[in-house]
């Protein structure tokens, strides 16, 4: 058996296997524009390979040529457009890179099918009658060489970006690509522009094969498209095929009515199947979309966190030096520096130190906010004597609830030491503690501190406003502060609890807060570990 025998046959299969990958791709790939510039590029494979055949079973050689040319130009502009746009998950082609090449691509195949590319038809040097190449052939190999230049430059640069399968992917494809594309290029073009060899020439349909295996394999052993689908479909068409030929072949009556009925109802269970295949497969790209645009809105509200970070604490900084000064100021005239003043000169100043002590408070806050929404609250711990700490803070609060004329007592019942940050320790204390003494009108506060079961537990309580059951269990939440009814009650940001339940957090304690109910007082706890 010689190969002119058998010639035919194999282009026909090389035909039937690129246009039945281009389907599937077309079919059940992903849908973007990569997909479609695939289809182009395997249908302008298709014509390349057909029309280069005809060219030497045919009558017209010299215009079959130059067809072939033209398709080897649409080849390599197809070939290069899906390796750009392949896995992108933007866009990516723009007039700035689409105009100039289709532009160029228009000039090369208007010369194709002009004499600048072949003339006419010469004997060569093996005898045998073959194009004569013409003077715009430069032209066309620079043009076919650049789209697959540019295109293997680009499968590079992708191949070593991508990760995991996506690499293993683009490796098999890549291996198919280059296969295909140098036996075009060494037997197709080089040999004969170089060597007027025509044998090699005809074997173009031969030489897109590496592409179609190493895909395939692709597609199998890496699920490069969805292959349970393409199974399904091939499964059905092989059932349905077996019945047909069952019935052609059936020999009496009721084996036709018997086969009938089962192909019908193959076909039926079928195309139920695919319907059911293609379903989940749509609903699986739908959920894949989602995700992606979920992610890419994920990531977008992450930069503008961290920029909203940013912003704000640039903006604290620079707002709390004048703030310093200005309390700086009012602390200098209130001494009489600058010269004896009135009761009611003194009694304004306190107010403007006190109006600048509470922004600087709320600045302190919002930056605590940050820090600890990011992750970024530093801490330094020591052995700190809860004792001690409570009497500071009870010292320095004392003015406030005197003012307001309560009842503040403290009663230690502990010598203990706790492992904490001093300064984050005695904020938390703090807020809780000048929480108290806010939300109640008259009364008392009582601090306490004890010991039990190897933990230190700090507590302060009130008979002030109480909380309600509905807003109890939510107090250290950050949504705490959005409810209406919150806002309408809260003196401050409300940011203060949800900070102290970070910070205790960090220490490995915990705090919580207990109320019989609205107008009914309250009591806030904090347990933290001793240190034996």
């Amino acid at each position: 058996m010689t190969y002119i025998q058998v010639e035919f046959p194999l282009f026909v299969i090389a035909i039937i296997a690129n246009i039945s990958l281009g389907i599937i791709v077309l079919r059940y790939s992903p849908k973007s524009v990569s997909r479609y510039l695939f289809g182009a590029f395997v249908l302008s494979q298709v014509f390349w390979i057909g029309t280069n055949f005809a060219a030497f079973v045919g009558n017209n050689f010299l215009w079959l040529a130059r067809l072939t040319m033209l398709f080897a130009a649409l080849h390599a502009f197809f070939f290069f457009l899906f390796i750009y746009t392949f896995l992108e998950k933007r866009k990516v082609l723009t007039s700035k890179l689409l105009t100039p090449l289709i532009v160029f691509l228009v000039v090369i195949i208007a010369l194709t099918l002009s004499p600048l590319i072949f003339e006419k038809l010469e004997p060569n040097q093996s005898g045998s009658l073959g194009p004569k190449p013409g003077p715009a052939i430069p032209f066309f190999g620079i043009f076919v060489g650049g789209c697959i230049l540019w295109a293997f430059y680009s499968l590079v640069k992708k191949y070593q970006k991508s990760e995991g399968v996506e690499k293993l992917q683009w490796r098999y494809l890549s291996f198919g690509l280059v296969f295909t594309f140098l036996l075009v290029l060494v037997f197709s073009f080089f040999n004969y522009v170089i060597f007027e060899d025509l044998s090699t020439v005809r074997l173009g349909h031969l030489y897109t094969l590496p592409f179609i295996v190493f895909t395939t394999y692709a597609m199998v052993k890496h699920r490069l498209l969805n292959l349970k689908a393409i199974l399904a479909e091939l499964a059905v068409i092989l059932l349905n095929i077996t019945i047909f030929i069952q019935l052609l072949t059936s020999e009496s009556v009721r084996q036709i009515l018997v086969n009938g009925v089962v192909l019908i109802g193959t076909i039926v269970t079928g195309l139920l199947v695919i319907r059911g295949v293609t379903k989940e497969i749509k609903q699986r790209e739908q959920l894949q979309e989602l995700s992606e645009k979920l992610q890419k809105a994920n990531t977008e509200l992450e930069s503008l966190s961290r920029f909203k970070s940013q912003m704000l604490a640039l903006s604290a900084h620079q707002i709390k030096a004048p703030l310093a000064t200005i309390k700086g100021f009012a602390s200098i005239i209130m001494d009489g520096i600058y010269g004896p003043i009135n009761d009611k000169i003194k009694e304004t100043l306190q107010k403007m130190k006190n109006s600048a002590d509470e922004l600087i408070n709320l600045i302190n806050t919002l930056l605590d906010l940050r820090k600890v929404e990011e992750g970024k609250m530093d801490y330094k711990f020591e052995n700190v004597k809860i004792k001690d700490l409570v009497q500071n803070v009870i010292d320095g609060l004392k003015v406030q609830a005197d003012a307001k004329k309560l009842e503040f007592s403290f009663t230690s019942g502990t010598e203990a030491s706790v492992s904490a940050d001093p300064q984050k320790l005695k904020q938390v204390l703090a807020n809780l503690v000048e929480n108290s003494i806010k939300y109640t009108p008259q009364g008392f506060v009582k601090v306490e501190t004890k010991e039990e079961n190897g933990y230190v537990t700090f507590s302060v309580t009130d008979s002030g406003l109480g909380i309600g059951p509905t807003l109890l269990p939510h107090l250290f939440d950050q949504e705490f502060i959005r409810d209406e009814r919150v806002k309408k009650e809260i003196k401050g940001t409300g940011l203060g609890l949800y900070i102290a339940k970070r910070i205790v957090t960090d220490h490995a304690g915990t705090i919580w807060a207990e109320s019989p109910g609205e107008g009914k007082g309250s009591k806030f706890f904090v347990k933290l570990r001793k240190i034996t």
